[in-house]
């Protein structure tokens, strides 16, 4: 195994480099339109660009490159081996990243990124598959990759290959479009959607996506992003249910299966990899041998994957040293789980870290369970006894046992789903939510810093991505979607997605984050999850007497019968908000209600609020929308109120608020007078980073 990660293949290719290029480009496919065919010995003007097949009947290419024709579908073209002839079969685009270019712009180089697309096949055919990486593209730091793809040379289309040196990258870690730049060899037109391969482990990285005009080189989009494919919203009952599993698994039994194979001769990913690696073992990529390595991954995709990403990320905090997996994409799949721990340092402590991650994935909560479940627990369970007795201690094959054992008589294998043997579900409250800082540019009218994390029960909020270079008011929806989709997917969990708290100054506690849609095919957020404000001003110290109260305010409302109080409308005619002593009169367990709040606050309605914060109460309903004297509030009234009394306690008011946008969405009168409503939710127990700092990661 070759020692370090920075060493490529420079210059010529060895023995193990011809190899892995044979395996690339039997894998490279040609992209064409769905009209007429193509014609295999010239120019066709239907040819659209490259791809690989990434897994039985699924190909992974460009979205500029999959979407240039109209409508999903296309013609797959590849040889299934040398003097083979061509194969064309028909295929349909799945998903592509994004759906379509921002503002309608054509196809092209300039697809804003990640600029991928998954084709499925209409038909079963025989042919070759990459072995995809499946570690974070954030651990590559080889100096050389082998690309492949299709062009028109000499009026023909051929099949071609290169090596391109890694100079860097375009884009931040926390940006969503961040590639892999890439140069020393041209990048001719038709190769975008062609593999980038890693020489030094022999795995697929990255996916070419742009040519420099006039010059050596362009762009790679990692692998990895393929993490942020849409998430279905119900618990899985099947592995076709979501795409990026039914991919991954298929790929991992497909190399696994390869592997193993008695028939046959040609050499495997899995043999290649075996020669080009061999130097030390470094880290817990390289406590296994990329024959054991294959082996897990075949065995791991014969399990129902993870009920959800912030399942698996629960899981992966409860190892022993793990190093943060924030700063990625993160992992969606037992394999992604794995190559999360390769960071870790390598010997005993790494392999044993490998082992508890297996054990942890055996007694995992099942998002559902078929009748080969208990046996691929088993062959897990196989491999795992197996490495131990050949290279561990014997009291750590004996704690494995026990864990085993302790797993293998649970009772509830055929239940839809178990308890996580390796930690209590949260409850209500304790449950990770998502932050969005909103921060006004002073001196730049409309003009914001904005910051999305994930804050967990510990009270730490993970940063997710943050802009501190001013983002117009009109552009925030655009430019957070990213951040914020991948926020959601860390914490949501099927049938109940992660609450949203915006924080905000107390003048733009009006601001209806609650109707921006992320996607044209999406409900607005307040719709598809619960979505509260919060103030981020800061407030004076607190004495002591004053922070027991907010307390014990906060703490009622989670353990009595809430009850609604309108503090500035009477009989439809606005009034001011009672003083700070009047309302701390009101009992602990009551919710203002501000009727007359609407959507820029004038100074005698941001000072009512104010009054109503520093009276101690964390919980309170806002009417936005515009403030007209005529209209009647009787209906507002009569909601709110029953609102409250029906939510009962301030734990199930953000999902009751939610309830109601769904409402009016689907056109239910009776809730029309919720229209508008914001819910304050400012949670004592999980208080607002320090003002102006950027978060820190942990």
């Amino acid at each position: 195994m070759i020692d370090g990660p920075g060493r490529g293949m420079p210059g010529a290719f060895g023995d193990g480099g011809l190899a892995l290029r044979d395996l690339v480009m039997a894998a490279t496919v040609r992209i064409h339109g769905p009209e007429g065919g193509y014609d295999p010995d010239g120019p066709s003007g239907s040819f659209l660009g490259s791809g690989f097949f990434i897994a039985p009947s699924w190909v992974l290419t460009c979205a500029h490159v999959a979407l240039q024709g109209e409508g999903r579908d296309v013609t797959v073209v590849f040889e299934t081996g040398p003097r083979s002839g061509e194969t064309a079969v028909a295929g349909a685009v799945v998903a592509a990243l994004p759906e379509a270019p921002p503002g309608g712009a054509g196809p092209g180089a300039g697809w804003p990124a990640p600029d991928l697309a998954l084709v499925r096949l209409s038909r079963p055919v025989d042919h070759a598959c990459v072995y995809v990486s499946e570690r974070p593209a954030k651990f590559f730091g080889g100096e050389q990759v082998l690309y492949s793809g299709w062009t028109e040379v000499g009026g023909r289309l051929k099949r071609l290959s290169g090596q391109c040196a890694v100079q860097g990258t375009v884009g931040g870690w926390a940006d969503s479009d961040e590639q892999m730049r890439l140069g020393g060899d041209v990048l001719p037109p038709g190769v975008s959607g062609g593999p980038a391969v890693d020489l030094h482990r022999g795995e697929v990285v990255g996916v070419l996506k742009s040519q420099l005009l006039g010059a050596m080189g362009g762009t790679s989009i990692a692998v990895d992003r393929l993490r942020s494919l849409p998430v279905p919203a119900a618990m899985a009952g099947a592995e076709s249910d979501d795409d990026y599993q039914a991919v991954f698994h298929a790929h991992d039994r497909y190399h696994a299966d390869r592997h193993i194979s008695r028939v046959g001769t040609g050499r495997t990913w899995t043999d290649v990899q075996s020669s080009l690696a061999t130097g030390a073992a470094t880290g817990a990529d390289r406590v296994l041998t990329p024959q054991q390595r294959v082996m897990l991954l075949g065995r791991l995709a014969e399990l129902p994957p993870p009920v959800s990403t912030h399942s698996l990320l629960d899981l992966l905090f409860r190892l022993p040293n793990v190093h943060s997996v924030d700063r990625y994409p993160a992992p969606r799949s037992w394999r992604d789980g794995l190559g999360a721990l390769y960071e870790t340092r390598g010997g005993e402590a790494a392999l044993e870290l490998v082992l508890r991650y297996c054990m942890s994935v055996i007694s995992a909560e099942r998002p559902y369970v078929t009748h080969t479940t208990a046996a691929a627990e088993e062959a897990l369970w196989g491999w795992v006894k197996l490495i131990a007795d050949e290279r561990l201690s014997r009291e750590f094959r004996n704690e494995i046992t026990r864990l085993w054992s302790a797993g293998r008589h649970r009772t509830d294998r055929e239940q839809r789903r178990a308890s996580p043997a390796y930690g209590e579900r949260p409850r209500e409250g304790e449950r990770p939510f998502v932050l969005l800082e909103l921060e006004p540019r002073g001196w730049e009218r409309d003009s914001y810093d904005w910051r999305v994390g994930v804050a967990r029960h510990s009270g730490e909020v993970v940063p997710v991505a943050e802009d501190s270079r001013g983002t117009p008011g009109h552009s925030l929806r655009t430019r957070l979607t990213a951040a914020l989709t991948e926020a959601f997917r860390r914490c949501d969990e099927p049938d109940s997605p992660a609450m949203l708290q915006v924080a905000v100054v107390q003048a733009l506690l009006g601001l209806e984050v609650d109707c921006w849609q992320l996607s044209p095919d999406e409900p607005p957020l307040g719709v598809t999850r619960p979505v509260v404000v919060r103030c981020s001003d800061q407030e004076p110290p607190l004495s002591e007497d004053e922070a027991r109260e907010r307390r014990a305010r906060w703490n009622r409302t989670w353990s009595a019968a809430m009850q609604a109080e309108i503090i500035d409308c009477e009989d439809g005619l606005r009034v001011p908000v009672p003083t700070e002593e009047a309302l701390r009169s009101l009992a602990y367990e009551t919710v203002p209600v501000l009727c007359r709040y609407g959507d820029r606050p004038d100074g005698e309605t941001a000072a009512g609020l104010a009054r109503v914060v520093g009276g101690g109460f964390h919980v309170a309903l806002l009417r936005r929308g515009m403030d007209r004297p005529d209209v009647v509030c009787a209906d507002f009234h009569r909601g709110a109120v029953a609102t409250v009394a029906e939510a009962g306690t301030a734990d199930r008011l953000p999902w009751k608020i939610q309830e109601l946008r769904q409402g009016v969405r689907a056109g239910r009168t009776e809730m029309y007078w919720s229209d508008g409503v914001a819910l304050f939710y400012d949670d004592p127990h999980h208080p607002l980073p320090g003002s102006g700092q950027l978060l820190e990661a942990p």
